[in-house]
């Protein structure tokens, strides 16, 4: 696949409200909402399309050990700037969000140094997002 495009992804999620998903995806995290209908609605998540659909929830998630930390999967989110990582921490902190993560840093001045934290929609969808000190070091090992 060629690096010279970044693509972007489409991820669906359940949800069991879709007005409490507009208000995490829409007020909380501040996306852009798209198309919608009764049972679903489109977010500009940095310019990837991520779809909340009134689903029932089929399998409960799993943890990992990271660093000491039960780390929740399935999860998805965003690799971003380091200050807009820290401008996020903050609107989610100032909006009342409990973190299954707290943010902190990994990797301290070693390769793939970069931020980290998670949470959960209010459907119980976990959402991580990082930033890395260098992002040509995502997969650096």
């Amino acid at each position: 696949m060629s690096t010279d495009v970044r693509p972007c992804f489409h991820l669906a999620v359940p949800v069991d409200d879709l007005a409490a998903a507009r208000r995490f995806y829409g007020d909380v995290l501040g996306l852009p909402e798209g198309r919608s209908s009764e049972s679903w609605v489109d977010w500009n998540f940095h310019g990837h399309q991520v779809v909340t659909h009134v689903a029932p929830r089929t399998t409960p998630p799993a943890h990992n050990p990271v660093d000491g930390h039960d780390v929740p999967v399935p999860h998805f989110g965003l690799v971003l700037p380091v200050p807009a990582f820290h401008e996020l921490a903050e609107r989610l902190r100032a909006a009342g969000t409990r973190f299954v993560i707290e943010p902190y840093q990994r990797f301290a001045g070693e390769p793939g140094e970069q931020w980290t934290m998670f949470l959960t929609d209010p459907a119980g969808n976990n959402l991580e997002f990082k930033a890395f000190a260098d992002e040509s070091q995502i997969f650096a090992t």
